[in-house]
């Protein structure tokens, strides 16, 4: 209702202002409508009566209405951006002006997509990075994320891995939740989603990525992370039917493998692991038989002895002609082959635009058997239904396809694959079982997995919106919007018997379906208008509706007779699981409103408000409000700096708002009591889980019942974040040089964490609390510098930078010191960022007895072991010798981008890296550890081959051994690493062909181009592994080479 009083306050006013201007006395009056080339009305025209200060601005419709002296009165139109135009008055009363674009001045009229509207970017007061189409459809790209990688300072995108269609990890600004999500929204053609992966990068038109509260308050709970803009394709009304094709052909290699053990090297470690000592002054007699060698050539040293009886005492010969030496990543890796192809139709006319597109994607995978599908099709339609009445329509369809082995969690290739011997043939048994004391432990045969197992994951999605806008009207305008998503997922697994997986269950199959269904509404007034005197006013108010159901089942059988029908033979297996399902439903409502104010184009004023309520909160905390608020001041428009004429644009911001999240487990204020059945996932014994009090059940299974997991909690409320902005945007000498700076103070309270319950509350008596506060405080630099050489090689430069700080300022001291969060569960993580890691600091080798005698107390201790520093020199090592010892936040993250056009060729080049970042190497466990899984027939890198032994005392990797008495496995500074890199993500050239030749093949553009992704890295000496971006060997991040071609008609 206030909003509504507001209203109408605004256009009482203006009724006042236009009744003033009538009641002027004047001679004449001259009416007219201003347009661009391509007719559309301009609105914000200012039409001043030349020599005098009488004038006025044209409407949104472009029409203009003005009382000028005389007919010799020349009126000059004039706009940001556009030409200015003198036109004397003379007989005419109508004056029709039709204005072009000044080139110079094209920044200010650049129009940025922000939540629910537009906006100039001359008109921004918050922060705001934008990334053009030309970023994304001039090249080959699988994905949105990755073409958005390093283009904008302050978003860090890391790709989880290198399996096609994987996903990527998105943090805007840094985390702001431990226990919420920190992903950014997208917002596509006005519609919320969680990702972009079932969007085709090449219909996108532009992305904006939306940074401080006074962008993203107006999405309320949903902005606290940022929030990633996205516009698609639209079409013209010039008359034109335009159609593009794409096509890209490429393959894909695994250049960078790590380098392991062969079968001769292989066996000669399993030798040395059985290295004995003995100490000055044994009995010899008492020895075992063997090699022996002293560690002090004099004759008065230690005694070390290989014994001659081993297996592996003959290592040279496992390298003979003949014998098995099998490259398992040689056998599991492939070339493997990329296509995709796009089309795209658009046109209109006046009342029509349209815009139509499809596409495939086929990415084969570098690992065999593995690969990612996609179907694309897009219709956008802006249509006129009367004079006052435009409907817009956008319908979407996707569906996606991964195949192959997960390279996560228990199915982990890549870490089987490098643990796997190499005196193993590739089709050998898919099973490796230990025996003695590795009894129990089970390998499997990699490349028996990759051709056996099945994992498939199907995605489909279907997106429609539409949206109506009534111009009730001039200044006055209605849009109403509905939007339905349906979105079905699919899992279709299979492990056979000789897999790990389905080894002691004869087989498994599983089968997840999942069924998404999304609903939206949205209602808004807007209300635009100018004023004499330099005044520009819009507001925005409305509500938005939300209703969201996920329906689950997982379904899975055990014990095949037969394993060929594999997935598709679920009802064979003798023994069903029985079966779970999940419904999650929530629903939101909001009111929001923004006003938009510029005072003659250099005070700047935005202000927004959003009231949410949500299911997913408690009774008593269902809603919450998000305001905010920013200012800018354009200080090129003051007369003081008129005659600077060098600088172009220099404005200065600064914002201030709140944004929520609601992204929380959709149970965390209930209290849950779960069904306990006794049954073992793996088929073994079943039990029941009642209590046999009276002790007359006489051994029989007892009858399973409930048990609780959680205590409800109905004060649980909003996380909220609050961010304060400063910034300054600037373009000096024509332009030519460009950038921005950005400080930003972000702090989250009210965090939602986990309390573990007290004996006393009984079982399943842990509650979520709002409990937790996070900070970030960072800097963000943009510059970039664009020109032309006399020779004619025009050339743009842009780089970026950025660094934060994150800190964890409140928890629960339970919460805090439990390690979840940062600390190993030995510290508080309070004051750390989220993620630290405390642990012991290695401190070389023991290389002699003496050494251990003199050192603090160690268990473990021996020749050729790690050493642990005695941090608080008490003289024993324990828990208390540790420190903080990893931060996962680098230092600062950096991009730059570069573009140089000669004649009809182009030249692109993406560098993007990472300085200062830690890194956890566990595969050091792979490399440098014969006992890092305390199993002794595991393959290990290259890199023991320089292991501590009595003949190589001055290593740093300490010696082999068939287990781990001094826990070498531990939390540690050996396995810290620095991961700072510089990556040549991209690097393409193209080719135009000149405009007249293809317009004689009936083409209006024809385009070739060569690009190469992934090309190098440059890295750390202090990093051991193959890529710090994949520090652990998951699924390998592939080098891409493509070749492409554009065609227009």
């Amino acid at each position: 209702m206030k909003q509504f009083y507001s209203l109408c306050m605004i256009m009482l006013l203006a009724s006042v202002l236009a009744i003033d201007v009538m009641g002027q006395k004047t001679t004449l009056t001259v009416t007219g409508k201003v347009t661009d080339l391509e007719g559309d009305p301009l609105s914000g025209v200012s039409v001043v009566v030349q020599g005098t200060t009488r004038g006025t601005i044209t409407n949104i419709d472009g029409a203009y209405s003005i009382n000028v002296p005389s007919k010799q009165s020349v009126l000059v139109f004039s706009m940001i951006s556009m030409k200015t135009i003198d036109h004397r008055v003379g007989n005419s009363t109508q004056i029709n002006i039709i204005m072009e674009e000044d080139v110079i001045g094209l920044g200010d009229v650049e129009v940025v997509a922000i939540g629910y509207g537009s906006m100039r970017r001359s008109d921004l007061t918050g922060s705001i990075s934008s990334i053009s189409k030309d970023a994304l459809s001039e090249r080959a790209i699988t994905s949105l994320e990755d073409a958005m990688r390093g283009k904008a300072a302050g978003m860090q995108i890391v790709q989880n891995d290198g399996a096609p269609g994987s996903d990527y990890t998105i943090r805007i600004r840094g985390a702001s939740s431990v226990n919420a999500s920190s992903a950014p929204i997208f917002v596509i053609d006005g519609v919320i989603c969680e990702d972009a992966s079932s969007l085709n990068p090449g219909d996108v038109a532009s992305i904006e990525i939306l940074k401080d509260a006074s962008s993203t308050a107006i999405y309320g709970s949903r902005g606290a992370n940022g929030v990633i803009m996205i516009t698609t394709r639209q079409g013209t009304n010039d008359g034109k039917t335009r159609v593009e094709l794409y096509a890209n052909l490429g393959m894909q290699q695994a250049v960078r493998q790590f380098d392991m053990l062969n079968s001769s090297e292989y066996a000669l470690m399993r030798y040395k692991t059985g290295w004995k000592y003995y100490p000055y002054g044994t009995d010899p007699s008492t020895m075992s038989d063997g090699i022996v060698y002293r560690d002090n050539p004099n004759g008065d040293g230690n005694y070390w002895v290989l014994p001659e009886s081993s297996t592996y005492a003959d290592w040279e010969s496992f390298g003979a002609p003949g014998s098995t030496n099998t490259q398992w990543q040689d056998l599991m890796f492939r070339d493997a082959l990329y296509q995709e192809y796009r089309i795209n139709v658009s046109g209109g006319n006046k009342n029509t635009r349209y815009s139509v597109s499809g596409g495939y994607l086929n990415q084969e995978g570098v690992v065999v058997n593995s690969g990612f599908e996609r179907f694309t099709g897009r219709i956008n339609l802006v249509q006129k239904l009367s004079t006052n009445v435009t409907m817009t329509a956008n319908i979407s369809g996707s569906r996606t396809k991964n195949s192959g082995l997960a390279t996560g969690s228990s199915d982990g290739l890549m870490v089987k694959l490098l643990r796997q011997s190499p005196l193993n043939s590739a089709t050998s048994s898919g099973i490796t079982e230990g025996t003695g004391s590795e009894e129990g432990q089970i390998v499997s045969n990699p490349y028996i997995q990759v051709r056996d197992i099945t994992n498939n994951r199907y995605k489909d999605n279907l997106t429609a919106r539409m949206q109506l806008e009534w111009k009730i009207l001039t200044e006055l305008s209605l849009n109403i919007a509905g939007t339905y998503e349906d979105n079905h997922q699919k899992t279709d697994v299979f492990y056979p018997a000789n897999t790990e997986q389905g080894f002691k269950a004869n087989g498994r199959a599983i089968v997840t379906n999942a069924g998404i269904k999304k609903l939206s509404g949205e209602a808004f007034l807007t209300y635009t208008n100018s004023w004499k005197g330099g005044h520009r006013l819009k507001v925005l108010a409305g509500s938005t509706l939300e209703t969201y159901n996920n329906n689950t089942v997982r379904t899975e059988t055990q014990n095949f007779p037969s394993l060929n029908l594999g997935v598709n033979g679920l009802g064979m297996g003798v023994t069903p699981q029985i079966p779970t399902s999940s419904i999650v439903e929530w629903n939101m409502v909001s009111f929001l409103a923004r006003a938009e104010y510029n005072y003659k184009e250099r005070y700047l004023l935005t202000a927004s408000y959003r009231a949410d309520g949500s299911s997913r909160f408690g009774k008593n905390n269902r809603y919450a409000t998000f305001p905010s608020f920013s200012l800018g001041w354009r200080l090129n428009r003051e007369k003081f700096m008129q005659n600077l004429s060098w600088i172009d644009d220099l404005k200065v911001r600064g914002s201030w708002g709140q944004t929520g999240n609601q992204e929380i487990s959709n149970i965390a204020r209930y209290t849950i009591y779960v069904p306990n059945y006794g049954v073992t996932e793996s088929g073994g014994q079943s039990y029941g889980t009642s209590y046999d009090i009276a002790g007359t059940n006489g051994g029989s299974i007892l009858q399973s019942g409930f048990k609780r997991n959680q205590i409800g909690n109905d004060n649980i409320k909003w996380e909220t974040t609050t961010q304060t902005n400063l910034g300054l945007d600037f373009s000096l000498f024509k332009q030519s040089l460009y950038g921005s700076f950005d400080w930003f103070y972000k702090k989250t309270t009210d965090i939602l964490v986990q309390m573990a319950g007290i004996a006393a509350m009984g079982e399943g008596s842990s509650q979520w609390i709002n409990a937790g506060e996070m900070k970030n405080v960072g800097v963000e630099l943009n510059l970039g510098y664009r020109n032309q050489t006399r020779f004619g090689l025009k050339y743009d430069l842009n780089a970026n930078i950025s660094t934060y700080r994150n800190e964890i300022t409140k928890l629960p001291t339970t919460v805090a010191a439990n390690g979840t969060f940062g600390g190993n569960g030995v510290q508080s993580v309070i004051g750390h960022a989220n993620g630290s890691q405390v642990g012991y600091v290695a401190d070389g080798i023991f290389k002699s007895q003496e050494e251990i005698d003199n050192h603090a107390t160690q268990e473990g201790a021996g020749i050729g072991r790690i050493r642990w520093r005695d941090l608080d020199g008490n003289g024993i090592i324990n828990e208390k010798d540790q420190q903080w010892i990893y931060n996962p936040t680098p230092d600062f993250s950096y991009g730059l981008n570069i573009y140089l056009e000669y004649k009809n060729f182009d030249l692109t080049m993406f560098w993007q890296g990472v300085q200062g970042v830690d890194v956890i190497s566990d595969l050091k466990k792979e490399t440098d550890l014969w006992s890092g899984l305390n199993i002794g027939f595991l393959n290990k890198g290259k890199r023991v081959l320089d292991a501590w032994s009595p003949t190589n005392p001055n290593s740093t990797i300490p010696a082999l051994s068939r287990s781990d008495t001094n826990n070498e496995k531990r939390v540690s500074t050996y396995f810290v690493e620095n991961g700072s890199f510089l990556k040549l993500r991209n690097i393409q050239l193209g080719y135009n062909v000149p405009k007249n030749f293809a317009q004689k093949m009936k083409m209006e553009r024809l385009r070739f181009y060569l690009s190469a992704q992934n090309v190098f890295t440059i890295k750390s000496k202090e990093f051991t592994g193959v890529d710090p971006e994949n520090a652990n060997y998951g699924y390998p991040i592939p080098m891409n080479i493509t070749f492409g071609i554009n065609v227009g008609f």
